[in-house]
C-alpha cells in the first residue's frame, strides 16, 4: 500500500502538569511528534492524547520545568519532523536502530520490546509457529521495524498500513496471512477487542529497545530529555505510569 507521507499535525496542547493549556502559557513549550494508533503507547481517547508515552513524555519534561506540545503524525513522517524542525522531540514507541541513529539522536531506552506474530484463529493449525510464515503475505505498519522484518520474511510479499490497526483490520478481512507488530500493541489490541478471531503465535521475532528520539544535534535537549527519564524512573513516577498502562 503506497500512502502519501505528510508533515501536517493536529496539536493537542498538554503541560508538563498534564492539564490541557494554551502552549502560550509556557515560555519555552517543546513539540512532540507521535503516532497516536499504537495503543497502550499512545492513542487519542475523548478527544485528548492518551497511553504510557503520553503521560511519560509529560512527566519526564515536568521534571525539568518544561511543557510539551503533543502532535498527531504519521510514524514514517517523525524522523523527517525532527530533522526539519517541525517538532523537537518524537516519543512514538520508536525502536532504536543504527539506522535511525545516523539520521537521530536517542535518549536511554526506556522500554524493552519484541516483535510478534498475529495471525486469525481460523488459521492457527496452519501456522503454529512464526517459521510457518515465511513467504506468506504479511501485513505491517510503514516505517517500523515490524515492516523491515516482515520483508526479510516474505519479500515483495507484503502489505504495508499507516498504523496497527489498518493492519489488524486487513487481517480480519483476510487481506493478508499475518500481521507483524510489537508485542504489547497486539497484546493490548487482543485483550481490549476481546477478540478470539485472532491468536498471537508463540515465541517472539526479535528483541528490541525503545527510546526518545530528537534532532541529531541537539545535545542540550537530549540531556534534559536523559535527565527527566533518570528523575521519573528516581521518584517512583515512571514504575506507577508503567502498571497503570502495562498493568504489572
Amino acid at each position: 500500500m503506497q500512502l502519501k507521507q505528510t508533515l501536517k499535525f493536529a496539536a493537542f496542547a498538554v503541560s508538563a502538569f498534564g492539564m490541557v493549556c494554551s502552549a502560550q502559557a509556557a515560555d519555552k513549550v517543546y513539540q512532540v511528534g507521535s503516532n497516536m494508533a499504537f495503543a497502550p503507547f499512545e492513542f487519542v481517547e475523548d478527544g485528548k492524547p492518551a497511553g504510557f508515552d503520553m503521560d511519560l513524555i509529560v512527566a519526564i519534561m515536568k521534571t525539568q520545568g518544561a511543557e510539551v506540545q503533543l502532535n498527531n503524525l504519521p510514524f514514517d513522517g517523525l524522523i523527517p519532523a525532527l530533522q526539519a524542525g517541525t517538532i523537537d522531540i518524537a516519543m512514538s514507541g520508536m525502536t532504536i536502530t543504527e539506522e535511525r541513529k545516523k539520521r537521530v539522536s536517542f535518549s536511554e531506552p526506556y522500554y524493552d520490546n519484541g516483535l510478534v506474530v498475529l495471525v486469525r484463529a481460523a488459521d492457527k493449525d496452519k501456522f503454529k509457529s512464526i517459521d510457518d510464515i515465511k513467504g506468506k503475505t504479511l501485513c505491517a505498519q510503514i516505517g517500523t521495524t515490524g515492516a523491515i522484518t516482515a520483508g526479510k520474511m516474505s519479500g515483495k510479499n507484503v502489505k504495508l498500513f499507516n498504523n496497527g490497526p489498518e493492519a489488524f483490520m486487513e487481517l480480519n478481512n483476510k487481506g493478508c496471512d499475518a500481521v507483524v507488530h510489537d508485542k504489547p500493541v497486539v497484546n493490548y489490541y487482543v485483550a481490549k477487542r476481546g477478540d478470539k478471531d485472532v491468536v498471537v503465535l508463540p515465541g517472539q521475532l526479535n528483541s528490541e529497545q525503545t527510546g526518545i528520539a530528537v534532532a541529531k544535534d541537539n545535545k542540550e535537549l537530549l540531556k534534559m530529555v536523559n535527565d527527566g527519564l533518570k528523575a521519573v524512573k528516581e521518584n517512583g513516577e515512571y514504575d506507577r505510569l508503567y502498571k497503570k498502562w502495562f498493568g504489572q
